[in-house]
């Protein structure tokens, strides 16, 4: 016996194949929107984090901040102490400075030489006063350029004849003289004692000649 199926079985073949096809898509677009899903969730789970990390960087960088400032002032502190005990330092070491001058003008002064008055300003140092010569203060001046401790860079400022008179009525040339010298500090004494050929660099190239004499 043979069976006729007369029902319209390619519309029903192709009901079900559209089925199928808008079953597919339905379950492509559902799997889509999970991968955006769980991939948004991803996102999101790493930005908390990220904004997590932001937040404690931002407060250790405000502590490093204060640090860093605290730091800063200690670091002022510290150096105006070291300026202060410099200070305090250079004092005392300046205090015997008048001493070693004065031991000094007496130890270079050559015979014939007299000092009238002696002031010192910082580090320089001005004399004036009275020589018999023209080649009394010219000795004087190559004494501290060449032979001083303590006492550098003579200059003679003005040198005159004038005539003086004595206790016996008698009329005697001498030469006033003004001489600016510059004193050498403790500190740059041992400075040049300390690198081989400092002093004889600081020594001016050659010796003060002979000065000549300005008549008053």
């Amino acid at each position: 016996m043979i069976l006729i199926n007369l029902l319209p079985h390619r519309e029903e073949r192709r009901k079900r194949r559209k089925a199928a096809y808008f079953a597919g898509l339905g379950i492509a677009a559902a799997a889509g929107l999970g991968v955006v899903g769980a991939w948004y969730l991803v996102l999101q789970h790493m930005t908390t984090v990220q904004q997590e990390r932001n937040a404690f960087l931002s407060v250790e960088i405000q502590k490093l901040e204060v640090q860093i400032k605290d730091i800063a002032q200690l670091r002022a502190e510290i150096e105006s102490l070291k300026a202060r005990q410099m200070a305090v330092e250079d004092l005392q070491i300046d205090r015997n400075v008048p001493v070693h001058v004065l031991n000094e003008l007496v130890k270079q002064a050559p015979e014939g030489v007299y000092f009238l008055s002696v002031r010192q300003d910082g580090q320089t140092l001005a004399v004036n006063g009275i020589a018999q010569t023209n080649e009394r203060v010219s000795e004087f001046l190559r004494n501290t350029a060449n032979n001083s401790e303590w006492l550098v860079r003579p200059e003679l400022v003005e040198i005159k004849a004038s005539n003086v008179q004595m206790a016996n009525k008698e009329q005697k040339r001498l030469f006033d003289f003004s001489v600016r010298l510059t004193v050498k500090r403790p500190q740059d004494k041992a400075a040049t004692e300390a690198v081989p050929g400092a002093a004889a660099a600081s020594a001016p190239a050659s010796a003060p000649g002979a000065v000549v004499a300005k008549k008053a």
